[in-house]
Formats: structure tokens, C-alpha cells, sequence
């Protein structure tokens, strides 16, 4: 059985996770029109530079991206020098928690805002809250400083959704309470999962995350996931008999046969079922490194240090729980997973399961851009997940994704190329959210200003 996170501690940790971010307030009025003028677009429609352009930006969208010899810049816009950095689109975290229950407002403000601070500017929450449905309407309408929100409602897991009559009766509430999608947690009974599946389709209402036990992966497919998330279930697929696996299958990748990779493939591309396969997540939890040097990475500080010794110690538990060598067998097994994947044509979307241990809200959408580079995908390709996919994905994409006249204006300025070191993702010189532009001296004014 896929090992559970309890909802309970996962709520907590994203709850307490981040602590120092800013208090956020309405956005102030800004100029109408915004020029980046000379700068270097990466439009992610294509492997491609588009040096020396100048991007208008007016009521929130783009207006036009032209040579910057021929651009006309409206009389009065804040005009952003560009030269010699790279404008990309937003980048979207498919995997993502916000502060529910009774957390402080301040604390998913806070929360909020880190995301954005990094460049995430769409966000699929993915253990939902009423809380959250006011939030999505709060920041559409500017009220605070946010990423667009998608989000799930309560998840549907061995406790909430034990009987097909209970699961039923959550695909309807949640459909009227106007969630976006419904979340699945391990431990679901396979009748209940059924009903959810048959009722979810009949209301017309997504479903994606984890793959129960009960269920499997072939019936996940069957049943069209709208994505799977973690790479939940597909180790499990590669053993006879999956009997008790733990952690996403760390104790039973020596058994997986890798002959049934191509199968596997060719099963979720006919479901159409997309992967977010929050990498960094399992690199974390079972690589090598030190969690005491991991606990000096810049962005802890973001953390409370309760909530730090927890990751720590949750590391070392890892650790002396699964030898060396189950745990880098099941990380050089998933890396061949996602390759496979994404080369046989499965569609990918970023996300990283944050806040979650060891994943700071936005910077580890950074970190997991890395992971999945390291898995052997191009930068390219990387930030196509974290962009233009996300609009393919939300079925947005003659909106968003793209940097390209008639966009949403969600925008993220870099000083140095990522299609060349993936690592330069994180070098944000500023963010444009909804037309709204944040330079980097208002991020770190607003991040000290929180602490």
C-alpha cells in the first residue's frame, strides 16, 4: 500500500511551515502601462530567445512584444530596463498547499506571497478549504497579493470517503461548493472509489492526486486521473503482488520490473492522464545529503524552527528506515520513469507539493525545475511544464502560458538565460503578477518587512 501522510500533519505543516513572509495589504496604484524595454523574451511556445524586445504591458495583459528599435512605449508607463535579462512566462505549481482551517489569515497571506515572490503566479491548491474559495476571489479581484488560485476541496482518503454513499455525497458538496477539482488520498476503498469516479463524471467535476491501493494504477487510468501526482502507483505497477509499500514504493523498487515501463506509458497517454510528479519531494526525503546543511539552505528561514527539526528528524528517520541502497534504487527508478514518460508523450505539469517538508512555497518550484532537468529533461522542457503546459492544462492557453500580445500579464524577469543553466530560474529580478509589477527590492522589502 502506498504509504499515507496523515491529512492531519500534512494540515499542520502547511499551517506552521512559513512563518516570516510579508504581512499583505491591497496592491497600491501603479502607472497604467508597463515597458520592459530591451529585454530578451523567452516566449516557452518555443525553444527560442527573442533578443533585444521591448513588452508592453497595460491593464493586465500584454499588449504587444516588438524590436526594441520599433516598439512605441505609451507616454507615462513605468518603463523596467530589460538589458541583458530574460522575460518568461509565470510559472505555475500544480502541487500546492495553502493554510486552511483556523490559520491566521496572515499566515496564507504569507504564504501567498512567497509563492509569487518566486515567480509562481498560478497555483493548484491541493488539500482544500472552504477558506480557499474566498481567497480565489480575493485575489482575482486584487484584494491581496497571490497567485491565481485553483483548488480542490477536502481530499477524499480512507477516513472521509470509506463507503460509496460518503464519497457521493462529497463529489456533490463539493461540486456545489464550487471547488475545481476533487482530491484523492491513499486508502480509499476501490467500491467507494468508484462511486466518486462514476458521480465526478456524471457532475462534470475533475479528479487527480494519489493512487489508492485499493485502486491501483490501471484502474486510475481507466478512470481518467486528470493527473497523477508523485508518480503514485506506478512502482507499485512494475511488482507482482504490491503488497504494504511505503513511502511510494522505496521498499519494493528492487523487485520493479522495468520491462513493463513502455506499457505503462502507452496506458497513460491513451487515458490522457497527465503527471506532476513533485520530484524534489522523494529527492529530499531520500538522497544523501546532510538535513543539518539542508537545514542552512537560505530559504529555511522562511520556516519555523519547530517545523525544521521535525524535517530534520523526519530525514534521519528515512534514512536509518530504508537502506542506501533501496532508496537511490527507487530515485534512479523514478528519473527513468519521468524520461519514459515524458518522451513517450505523457503530458507533465510542474509542481512540487509545497509547503511540505523540506519545500518552501515557490522555492521549491525552483528546485524542482532542477530535479526534473536531472531526470533528463531539457530546461526547455522544464519550464514548458511550469508555463505554457499550465495553460494547456487549465485549458487556458489563449490567455495564459506564453508571453505573447492579448496574455494575462503573469510574468517573471531573470537575470540570466534558464535555457542555458536551469539554476538561473531562481534569479528573479523582479515579478509581474496580473499586470501588477514587483520589482526585487519590493520582494525583499516585503519579505523583511514580514519578518
Amino acid at each position: 500500500m502506498t504509504a499515507k501522510r496523515p491529512i492531519s500533519i500534512l494540515a499542520a505543516v502547511v499551517a506552521a511551515a512559513v512563518f516570516s513572509a510579508p504581512q499583505v495589504s491591497r496592491p497600491e496604484a501603479q502607472a497604467a502601462s508597463t515597458a520592459f524595454v530591451g529585454v530578451n523574451v523567452l516566449p516557452m511556445d518555443k525553444d527560442a530567445v527573442l533578443a533585444d524586445q521591448t513588452v508592453v504591458v497595460s491593464d493586465g495583459k500584454i499588449v504587444s512584444v516588438a524590436p526594441a528599435a520599433k516598439a512605441q512605449v505609451p507616454a507615462g508607463a513605468l518603463k523596467v530596463d530589460g538589458k541583458g535579462k530574460f522575460l518568461m512566462p509565470g510559472l505555475g505549481e500544480l502541487h500546492a498547499h495553502i493554510p486552511g482551517g483556523k490559520s491566521p489569515d496572515a499566515d496564507v497571506e504569507r504564504t501567498l506571497f512567497l509563492y509569487v515572490a518566486n515567480g509562481v503566479t498560478t497555483i493548484r491548491g491541493m488539500l482544500g478549504d472552504p477558506r480557499h474559495i474566498t481567497y480565489r476571489e480575493r485575489v482575482a479581484k486584487g484584494e491581496v497579493i497571490g497567485p491565481m488560485i485553483y483548488t480542490s476541496g477536502p481530499s477524499f482518503n480512507g477516513d472521509s470517503a470509506k463507503t460509496p454513499g460518503a464519497a457521493v455525497e462529497m463529489v456533490v458538496a463539493q461540486k456545489q461548493a464550487g471547488y475545481d477539482l476533487l482530491k484523492i488520498h491513499p486508502g480509499v476503498p476501490r467500491d467507494a472509489f468508484d462511486a466518486m469516479a462514476a458521480k465526478a463524471d456524471e457532475l462534470k467535476i475533475q479528479f487527480a492526486g494519489h493512487v489508492p491501493a485499493a485502486v491501483g494504477l490501471m484502474r486510475a487510468l481507466e478512470a481518467k486521473y486528470r493527473s497523477i501526482d508523485h508518480l503514485d502507483g506506478y512502482v507499485e505497477a512494475m511488482v507482482p503482488n504490491p503488497a504494504g509499500s511505503q513511502t511510494f514504493g522505496v521498499n519494493l523498487a528492487a523487485q520493479a520490473d522495468e520491462s513493463r515501463i513502455p506499457a505503462l506509458v502507452k496506458a497513460t497517454v491513451a487515458a490522457g492522464t497527465w503527471q506532476v510528479p513533485t520530484e524534489i519531494l522523494l529527492v529530499n526525503w531520500l538522497n544523501d545529503e546532510n538535513p543539518e546543511s539542508m537545514a542552512k539552505w537560505p530559504e529555511m528561514k522562511y520556516v519555523a524552527p519547530e517545523t525544521l527539526a521535525k524535517w530534520v528528524a523526519q530525514k534521519q528517520g528515512f534514512s536509518a528506515k530504508f537502506p542506501q541502497a533501496d532508496r537511490q534504487k527507487l530515485l534512479a527508478l523514478r528519473r527513468k520513469l519521468i524520461k519514459a514518460l515524458h518522451d513517450g508523450g505523457v503530458p507533465f505539469a510542474l509542481g512540487s507539493d509545497a509547503p511540505q517538508t523540506w519545500n518552501v512555497p515557490g522555492f521549491s518550484a525552483h528546485r524542482e525545475l532542477g530535479a526534473i532537468v536531472a531526470a533528463g529533461l531539457t530546461p526547455y522542457e522544464a519550464l514548458r511544464s511550469g508555463t505554457a503546459n499550465v495553460g494547456t492544462y487549465f485549458g487556458t492557453a489563449a490567455t495564459t502560458g506564453t508571453v505573447a500580445a492579448g496574455k494575462r500579464a503573469d510574468l517573471v524577469l531573470l537575470d540570466a538565460n534558464p535555457l542555458t543553466d536551469i539554476g538561473n530560474s531562481s534569479r528573479i529580478a523582479g515579478v509581474m503578477i496580473n499586470g501588477r509589477w514587483l520589482s526585487k527590492a519590493d520582494i525583499d522589502k516585503r519579505l523583511a518587512d514580514g519578518k
